[in-house]
């Protein structure tokens, strides 16, 4: 099916809402079942050096840059949202929209959980260009866009206690998610200066590693 970004009902919601706390839970639950926590303590510490920092985009409650925080790597945290309660001082919290974030070249590493899908195609042109301009690493988990998935959410979500947010959302962003290399291609990286790993996993999940040639 063609790719279709469409608005999140989470994204009119303010953050303490109860509607968008549920979501939060059921955000937690999905990203259990797809590993995608799992997958991303797996792949970043191999492209960070001694003194790298990496910044997660649309990093919403801090809960995956507090795991990796906690294994050790060096995580800033970029998002509309305000940080967290007990965000570490030695971290930042940069409080931005990620298509005019000016500090990119400060991160050798940069990577998002459920973030990329939300733009348009034009949206992650204009974010690619500031990303391929400073980050050696640009790491993605998103959702493959397979209609089998759209299905089973509908079907499932309920018999986990997923709420009309979460139901919608997650068959609007299945909708807008990736297949093949899509999303290299999207963000218009030159596989003369790049190259990228893309993969999707059994429970649904796109996953991109572009590293820029050294």
């Amino acid at each position: 099916m063609q790719r279709k970004p469409q608005p999140e009902l989470l994204d009119s919601l303010p953050p303490h809402h109860p509607d968008a706390l549920h979501n939060r839970r059921d955000i937690h639950l999905t990203n259990r079942i797809m590993g995608n926590h799992r997958w991303l303590l797996r792949t970043l510490p191999p492209l960070l050096r001694p003194g790298d920092a990496a910044l997660e985009l649309g990093a919403g409650t801090g809960e995956l840059a507090f795991g990796l925080q906690a294994a050790g790597l060096a995580i800033d945290a970029l998002d509309l949202w305000p940080p967290p309660e007990h965000w570490p001082a030695a971290h930042a919290w940069h409080r931005s929209d990620l298509r005019a974030f000016p500090y990119y070249g400060r991160y050798a590493v940069v990577f998002g959980n459920l973030i990329f899908h939300q733009f348009t195609d034009d949206e992650l042109a204009e974010l690619g260009a500031r990303l391929r301009s400073s980050a050696r690493h640009i790491v993605a988990c998103e959702p493959a866009r397979w209609r089998k998935s759209q299905w089973l959410y509908r079907l499932l979500g309920p018999l986990f206690g997923a709420n009309q947010v979460s139901l919608h959302d997650a068959h609007v962003s299945i909708g807008a998610g990736f297949i093949g290399e899509e999303l290299p291609h999207l963000l218009g990286l030159d596989p003369a200066e790049w190259t990228w790993q893309c993969a999707t996993t059994s429970w649904g999940a796109y996953h991109m590693v572009a590293s820029r040639r050294a």
